[in-house]
């Protein structure tokens, strides 16, 4: 158990806009940073951070919380674990008692594959650096390829001893279940159920997810055998999915933002060699055909991609269709062609820091006139292959979605192809036709099933169509449905209170007695015959009745990382915003003042205690109404209906105030 103060400690040093900042790239707009969503596929950002409030809000798919919350989500973290990591962001020490690896992974069993990953990793750093044939042969391999010590431990490098059993042998002894080594895919089974090392005399190269966890290993063979092979890579698992990741992330998202590209290179080792270089915005598909997932992974920091080829022009040619997937997400695409015979690796050892940083400044070229280059000089003037060239090259330009470079790419290549600008714009249009026609045939297949007799209609009353402006006050913001719960319009009146509690409730009711008192102790003072039905909005307002009783003030923050997601969800849509006022506003220059929602908190809170009241009448003129229809005895129904008739006045006297209140 991690200690609540710790726990305290942790949470008020973590700033959401760091936190957020590791992961997703975020520019100011107003007084908000915004970016593209971590946590669904969007071209357009509409992830919104909050660094006064401290949380974060994606107005796309609706997540939102502070920063334990984001990590916990985006790295399917436990608390303890999403606690931790923020610690270790923090330097601050996290005390617990202490349990062995055995215990660790008795927990879920993600995290017990994360944990005997971490305990691998470290297991092969130990044999390289501390025992005799480790040094000899691991350490000596990467010194011989140039590698500094101090990168060496940085990309957690380590070595599997040449022995069939020593790994497995080491994390059973560790109390580490077999069926996990199997899973992971650190060791193999034999048909006698008895296990082997994976990685057995290999060099190993951790692969680590973006919150620096180990998930996988890539081995290297040290071995001159041609049956062997050169390198041997962890299987798909619960944990390391190779579409998803891409090597060297976690240490190159940093300088991806500051430096605003991203070098894609091809191996761990050009990666590595790079890093030393000083040139650390890199990362590798670690020999992986280029997925839609790593992409939109490199989307996340940066928006330019500079793809770094060794001399061989048929890797060259076969990447080329991974390149268009690049174009297709709205990435820049940049290409640098290395010398024959040289790699990023081989070029920084033969040539040095400063000539393969002036190489990469000096040679890089736009992807469209790259590719153009490379297929029109294989088409040796043949017509039928330049007509083939012109086609490959028009349908990567409809791949790019921003329509000022398309422009500029159809002019600049009318000139490289030699072929009139119009025609080529033609050639554009048929493609962009054909594939939209495509994808609504694809479409009309996906949906048509499903609209069978019975549907509901598509042109409907949206749900709070014949909700008043009274009622509706809100609804946008605090309208979350789930598929077990109806969103009413008394519910919107319970979660209208929250929302003034959770960003009024320590203002002052200047209007109530000497202006001492807190909002919310008006508010809550004046509701404390009102039983909420919406759970979430019913646990905090229980949670601030207690707390006013004791004269405190819950603070907000304390509720965006309840367990209970529908409470969380709550928190965040009360303060959470899309729009903020521009600052060019409420300055002295332009003498316009736009007044905030805070300046007529009387009419706020007021009206809020008017309609809840509101409701709450028409409720117990609802039940009398039920009784009457079963009452007999004609004294019981005189009373019934004088108590009747007296809601019914309370009832005109809120309807009026709520039509013309008038502040004081």
């Amino acid at each position: 158990m991690i200690k609540q103060e710790i726990i305290d400690k942790v949470l008020d040093a973590a700033r959401i806009e760091e936190v957020v900042g590791d992961f997703v790239d975020l520019k100011k707009r107003g007084t908000s940073l915004i970016g593209n969503c971590p946590f669904h596929h969007e071209k357009t950002p509409s992830f919104h951070v909050s660094v006064s409030k401290g949380i974060y809000k994606c107005f796309g798919c609706g997540v939102g919380g502070d920063a334990l919350k984001f990590v916990m989500e985006l790295e399917k973290f436990s608390y303890p674990e999403g606690i931790k990591y923020l610690a270790n962001k923090y330097s601050i020490e996290v005390e617990e008692v202490e349990r062995s690896p055995a215990q660790l992974a008795a927990q879920d069993k993600r995290e017990s594959l994360y944990v005997l990953s971490g305990w691998a990793s470290k297991f092969f750093k130990d044999q390289m650096w501390t025992t005799e044939m480790g040094q000899v042969i691991g350490l000596h391999y990467f010194k011989e390829r140039g590698y500094r010590e101090d990168i060496i431990k940085k990309f957690e490098l380590g070595y599997s001893p040449d022995n069939w059993t020593a790994f497995v042998d080491a994390a059973m002894k560790a109390g580490f279940h077999p069926d996990y080594l199997k899973e992971i895919g650190l060791a193999i089974e034999r048909d006698d159920k008895s296990l082997y090392d994976r990685f057995r005399g290999r060099v190993m190269f951790p692969i680590h997810n973006l919150t620096g966890r180990v998930i996988g290993f890539g081995g290297r063979t040290l071995k001159t055998d041609k049956k062997v092979p050169k390198y041997v890579n962890s299987p798909e698992s619960d944990i390391y999915h190779k579409s998803d990741v891409l090597y060297g992330l976690n240490f190159a998202k940093k300088a991806i933002m500051e430096e605003d590209n991203c070098y894609l290179v091809e191996g761990y080792a050009d990666v590595i060699s790079t890093h030393q270089a000083g040139v650390e915005n890199v990362v590798s598909s670690s020999g992986t055909s280029l997925t839609t997932a790593q992409i939109r992974l490199i989307a996340r920091f940066t928006k330019n991609v500079t793809i770094l080829y060794d001399g061989d022009e048929a890797g060259i040619k076969a990447s080329l269709r991974g390149t268009d997937m690049l174009l297709e997400e709205g990435l820049n695409v940049k290409i640098l062609l290395f010398p024959d015979g040289n790699d990023p690796d081989s070029y920084v050892k033969n040539f040095g820091s400063s000539a393969f940083k002036a190489y990469i400044k000096e040679n890089q070229q736009d992807f469209i006139f790259f590719k153009t280059r490379i297929l029109l000089r294989d088409s040796n003037n043949d017509p039928i292959k330049r007509a083939e060239v012109i086609r490959d090259v028009v349908e990567s330009i409809a791949l790019i979605p921003d329509e000022i470079k398309v422009s500029v790419f159809i002019r600049e290549c009318s000139n490289l192809l030699d072929i009139e600008e119009r025609i080529l714009l033609s050639e554009l249009n048929k493609i962009r036709i054909s594939k939209s026609k495509k994808a609504d045939k694809d479409f009309s297949k996906k949906t048509t099933p499903s609209m069978g007799a019975g549907a509901p209609p598509m042109n409907g009353p949206p749900a709070d169509f014949f909700m008043t402006e009274e009622e509706r006050g809100g609804a946008a913001a605090l309208a979350i449905e789930t598929p077990t719960q109806q969103i009413t319009s008394e519910i919107l009146q319970e979660r209208e209170i929250i929302r003034i509690l959770i960003n009024y409730g320590d203002y002052l009711a200047t209007w109530e007695g000497d202006g001492d008192i807190p909002v919310a102790g008006v508010l809550l003072s004046n509701i404390s015959d009102v039983n909420f039905e919406d759970k979430a909005a019913a646990y905090i307002l229980n949670v601030y009745r207690e707390a006013v009783e004791k004269f405190e003030i819950p603070e907000a923050k304390q509720f965006y990382s309840n367990p209970d997601a529908a409470v969380a969800e709550l928190a965040i849509n009360c303060v959470a915003s899309k729009y903020n006022l521009s600052e060019n506003w409420n300055d002295d220059k332009r003498k316009i003042y736009v007044t905030q929602e805070y300046e007529h908190l009387k009419t706020l809170v007021v009206t809020a205690i008017y309609r809840i009241k509101k409701r709450k009448i028409s409720r117990e003129m609802v039940k009398i109404r039920e009784e009457l229809k079963l009452e007999k005895d004609d004294a019981n129904v005189e009373v019934l209906i004088f108590k009747y008739q007296k809601l019914k006045e309370a009832e005109k006297m809120l309807g009026g105030l709520l039509g013309n209140i008038v502040v004081k």
